[in-house]
C-alpha cells in the first residue's frame, strides 16, 4: 500500500524491467554483427542466444544491472525514515519484527519479479531468435540470478537501515558494489590464495561467469557448492544484522 502511489518507485521498476530486455537485445545485436555460420567464430563465441546457452547469456547480461534493484530497495526503506512512517506503524500496533519482516519480503518480491523477467526474456530469445529446440539445460543460471538479486537487495536493505538517508545509503551502496569490494577482492585473490572470490557480493557474482567460451578458459574455475554455501551464509547475516539493527535501534 505504501508504494502503490509512489510514482518514483514504479518508474524505476519499469525502467529496470525494460533494461533487462534492452541489455539482452544489445548483446544480441553485437553478437549478430560477427560473421554468421562461421565455424571459427562459433568455436570462439558459441551461440549465446540459442538454447541452452541463452539461459546463461541473458542471466549474465542482466547481472550488470544489479544496482537498480538495490536502488529500488533503498528508496523503499529510507522513505520510511524520511516520512516517519516506520514510527507510525509501531504506534499503530505493529511489532518491530513485523515491520522488518515486511521489508525482507519486499527484497524477496523484487528478486522474484526480476528473475521472472529474466526467465521470460531468455525464453523469448531462445524461441524466436534461435533455431535449436527448447531445453531446460542450463536453466540453473536463472536460479543463480535469483540468488544474486536477492543478495544485492538484502545488502541494500542493510545499508538503508544503517544510514537511513537515501542519498548516503545510495552513495555507499554504489561505491561498495561497483568499486570497494572489487578492489578488496582483487587484493585478496592476489595475496591471499584467491579468497576474495568468497566476499559477500563476489560470491554471487562468480556464480554467473562470462558466457563467452574462449574467455572463460582464462578465468579461474569456481567451486559452485562453496559459492552457494557462502551466499546463503551472507544472506543469513544480512537478515540477522537488519533485524538486530531495527529491533534495537532508537526509533
Amino acid at each position: 500500500m505504501k508504494v502503490k502511489n509512489y510514482r518514483t518507485f514504479w518508474v524505476l521498476s519499469v525502467l529496470y524491467l525494460l533494461s533487462i530486455y534492452s541489455a539482452s537485445y544489445m548483446g544480441y545485436l553485437i553478437n549478430s554483427s560477427r560473421p554468421q555460420k562461421n565455424n571459427m567464430a562459433d568455436a570462439l563465441f558459441g551461440q549465446p542466444f540459442q538454447f541452452p546457452e541463452v539461459w546463461h547469456t541473458v542471466s549474465w547480461l542482466s547481472s550488470w544491472l544489479m544496482f537498480l534493484p538495490g536502488l529500488l530497495m533503498i528508496i523503499s526503506v529510507t522513505n520510511e525514515f524520511s516520512f516517519k512512517t516506520h514510527r507510525q506503524n509501531i504506534i499503530d500496533g505493529w511489532s518491530r519484527m513485523q515491520f522488518i519482516v515486511v521489508k525482507i519480503l519486499t527484497a524477496v518480491i523484487v528478486a522474484l519479479v526480476s528473475t521472472i523477467a529474466v526467465f521470460i526474456t531468455a525464453l523469448l530469445f531462445g524461441l524466436f531468435i534461435g533455431d535449436k529446440p527448447f531445453t531446460f539445460t542450463g536453466v540453473s543460471y536463472i536460479g543463480y540470478f535469483f540468488l544474486q538479486v536477492l543478495s544485492y537487495t538484502s545488502a541494500a536493505l542493510l545499508f538503508s537501515l544503517l544510514f537511513k538517508r537515501s542519498g548516503i545509503a545510495i552513495g555507499v551502496f554504489f561505491l561498495y558494489t561497483t568499486f570497494l569490494e572489487n578492489v578488496i577482492a582483487g587484493l585478496l585473490n592476489r595475496y591471499a590464495d584467491n579468497i576474495g572470490r568468497y566476499l559477500p557480493l563476489e560470491s554471487v557474482d562468480n556464480l554467473i561467469p562470462i558466457p563467452i567460451g574462449f574467455i572463460r578458459q582464462f578465468l579461474a574455475s569456481y567451486n559452485v557448492p562453496a559459492l552457494l554455501a557462502m551466499s546463503a551464509v551472507y544472506l543469513c547475516l544480512y537478515y540477522f544484522f537488519s533485524i538486530r539493527k531495527f529491533t534495537t535501534d532508537d526509533l
